[in-house]
């Protein structure tokens, strides 16, 4: 790969003058994760501890509604998702839901999820209130969260309603829109 990595915004964007593919991605030595967005690549730098206590628990508290209901969702921690089926927009979100089993196969997810959870941080801001926000409105995902531990706020996008976007506060329960009945609980991250 001819390209330069340069920091910008606080996440690596490649460089190389060229309009990068899922070839790209899949050419990408072991170990190093990256994400597509209408052609452009961005290097992924890894998660937080708070990050990943926070995607643990909101996996679990997913995972288990999903179960005991019985519903037709299944819940994914960082899946492949080629949010617009075609060769230049590939991404790994921190959580997706898929309530469309002809969508998921072995690599991931193809087309756009239900919902889709983000958890910010100061490397990824830009890409999950910027880039990915349209992204993911464009491609037809239902809901979208960003999930921000520094100002300790939930951000969520409706995109069926067109409602939000609505803040709130890790203080309380917060509703989940896909379900009539889940609300994710990060109090214990206030």
């Amino acid at each position: 790969m001819d390209a330069v990595l340069k920091r910008e915004e606080q996440f690596m964007v490649v460089e190389g003058g060229k309009t990068y593919t899922i070839a790209d991605i899949e050419a990408l030595p072991p170990g190093e994760r990256a994400e597509l967005i209408d052609g452009e690549m961005f290097i992924m730098d890894a998660a937080s501890i708070t990050h990943q206590r926070i995607l643990g628990e909101l996996y679990v508290q997913i995972y288990t509604h999903i179960k005991n209901n019985k519903g037709p969702c299944e819940v994914f921690i960082a899946p492949g998702v080629y949010v617009k089926d075609d060769i230049y927009n590939y991404v790994e979100p921190d959580l997706t839901v898929v309530c469309q089993a002809d969508r998921l196969d072995e690599k991931g997810c193809h087309g756009a999820p239900d919902w889709v959870i983000e958890i910010a941080s100061p490397s990824n801001k830009y890409m999950d209130y910027g880039r990915k926000l349209m992204l993911y409105q464009s491609a037809g995902v239902r809901e979208y969260w960003i999930v921000d531990p520094a100002k300790k706020i939930v951000t969520i996008y409706d995109f069926v309603t067109e409602n939000g976007p609505e803040i709130h506060p890790f203080t309380e329960p917060v509703k989940v829109g896909i379900y009539e009945n889940l609300y994710l609980d990060l109090t214990s991250f206030a």
